[in-house]
């Protein structure tokens, strides 16, 4: 894997990991376990879509109300596009969690995800889905950390197959947007269907972003 030349600034490398984690509520965190993706009535939908995503808030090792990357709501970024697509389109939520308290300070968490990058580390998972062959669409989303992946999103591609699915990228960010990473989901699944018209929003945007991210699913055809 390609890694990121450390040129970079501190105060710039803080912006480009925008922690886009969510926070610890009881509707949005899944318990550490084998779990099957459920919708927000806590049964799985019946629908084909599922919705995973990593959030640094609910694997981290401070509460979430201290993170920066919540929103007025006290949903952290990821959760809340998450939540935006699953009201769009009716699909299951599974939240991504591994055996990995991240830092919850800012500076700290970039130094831990470049550690990791240079070990190409495989942090445990958590959360499984037990589920996986009900569903042909995965809405997956990330925060961008040194223009790469989590490094927990290559455990996460590991663990699953997803021949024959089709996989739609979504994150948040503070300039850096997807960088590489589509490609690099497209070489980590290269029998899966990987849309390149993925969705990235500033985390400034984040907040009022729903109407955004209706007309997205709604290009895309996926829209209940």
């Amino acid at each position: 894997m390609k890694k990121f030349l450390k040129t970079i600034s501190v105060v710039t490398a803080v912006s480009l990991l925008a922690l886009t984690g969510c926070g610890k509520t009881s509707s949005g965190s899944a318990p550490k376990s084998e779990v099957a993706a459920v919708n927000d009535g806590g049964e799985p939908s019946g629908s084909n879509i599922l919705i995973a995503y990593f959030a640094v808030a609910e694997n981290s090792d401070v509460d979430a109300s201290a993170s920066a990357s919540v929103i007025s709501d006290g949903r952290g970024r990821m959760k809340a596009l998450a939540d935006m697509i699953q009201i769009a389109t009716g699909g299951d939520l599974f939240s991504i969690q591994t055996s990995v308290d991240y830092p919850g300070d800012g500076e700290k968490l970039i130094d831990y995800a470049q550690k990791e990058q240079d070990d190409n580390a495989r942090p445990e998972l958590t959360s499984r889905i037990e589920n996986l062959d009900d569903y042909d669409v995965i809405f997956i989303g990330y925060p961008t950390w040194w223009y790469d992946l989590p490094q927990v999103m290559y455990s996460f591609f590991d663990e699953y197959d997803f021949s024959g699915k089709t996989i739609v990228p979504f994150n948040s960010a503070n300039g850096s947007r997807f960088s590489g990473t589509i490609d690099t989901i497209k070489e980590l699944e290269p029998n899966a269907n990987v849309i390149e018209e993925g969705l990235s929003v500033h985390e400034s945007d984040v907040e009022g972003a729903s109407d955004e991210v209706k007309e997205w699913v709604n290009g895309l055809g996926y829209g209940k």
